[in-house]
């Protein structure tokens, strides 16, 4: 069983984790044309193509800046992404061994690197995926990645027992050819909502903090099957069957 979860926004400058080892990304080449495209924008035009204040489009601006030299470390991207996913897995307590289940049962995408494994090297950056860089044809990153992400994914599910348990939010599935996805594997998707006022609401910030603590659970248990996820429970959210099939689970906060 395989795990997906999205990148950050907000990534680390530096990280005190201890790791076992730190890997190179599959996609690195790729990754190095990207931030050397990325690092030919003024502060200014990374605001616009970002969507970002001037400040973060000044903070990205040095990153792409600094982003080959020697004193720029890279950092396991489990420990490199700083969103309320990446607090709930809460890496800094992980045993040598959390991390190596990590490593071959969780998937991170990233618009800059493709697709990443937990102990993957990073280097801080910001991306979108609707950005179009003119050296890769003027085409969307999704668009960029979607030929060369989807046999990789697929392999690494298929690898992993052919199940997939869809923890990213919706727009990562344009990374990949998510029809043929669906056809290759099984894939199982958890939702997480809350009972407000007689109706079923998503609330991002506890979905994302779900996600997290979703994924947490699955490496720290060795989850190898769909129905054990069903044990699953946060803070109130626990296991709803009568809205949940065998490949969508519904959690619910009542």
């Amino acid at each position: 069983m395989l795990t997906f979860i999205s990148c950050a926004k907000t990534m680390a400058a530096r990280t005190t984790v201890k790791v076992p080892e730190m890997t190179v990304p599959h996609f690195q080449a790729e990754a190095v044309q990207n931030a050397l495209d990325m690092g030919q924008f003024s502060a200014a035009e990374l605001e616009r193509l970002l969507r970002v204040n001037s400040k973060i489009a000044a903070e990205n601006y040095l990153r792409y800046q600094d982003f080959f030299s020697e004193a720029n470390r890279p950092m396991p991207a489990v420990c490199a992404y700083t969103g309320a996913v990446f607090k709930r897995i809460l890496p800094k307590d992980f045993s040598a061994d959390d991390f190596h289940y990590a490593q071959n049962h969780l998937r991170i995408t990233s618009f800059l690197y493709g697709l990443l494994r937990p102990l993957d090297g990073i280097k801080p950056y910001r991306l979108e995926g609707d950005v179009r860089l003119p050296e890769r044809g003027g085409v969307t990153m999704f668009d960029y990645w979607k030929p060369l992400l989807t046999e990789r994914f697929i392999a690494d599910i298929k690898q992993q027992g052919g199940v997939l348990v869809n923890l990213a939010s919706g727009e990562m599935k344009d990374l990949f050819d998510w029809k043929r996805v669906e056809e290759e594997v099984r894939v199982i998707t958890p939702d997480f909502q809350v009972r407000k006022g007689g109706q079923l609401k998503t609330i991002v910030i506890y979905a994302k903090m779900c996600r997290g603590e979703m994924t947490r659970f699955i490496i720290r248990n060795r989850i190898e099957r769909p129905e054990d996820l069903r044990a699953f429970t946060w803070e109130g959210f626990a296991f709803d069957e009568s809205r949940s099939t065998d490949d969508h689970l519904q959690f619910t906060l009542v």
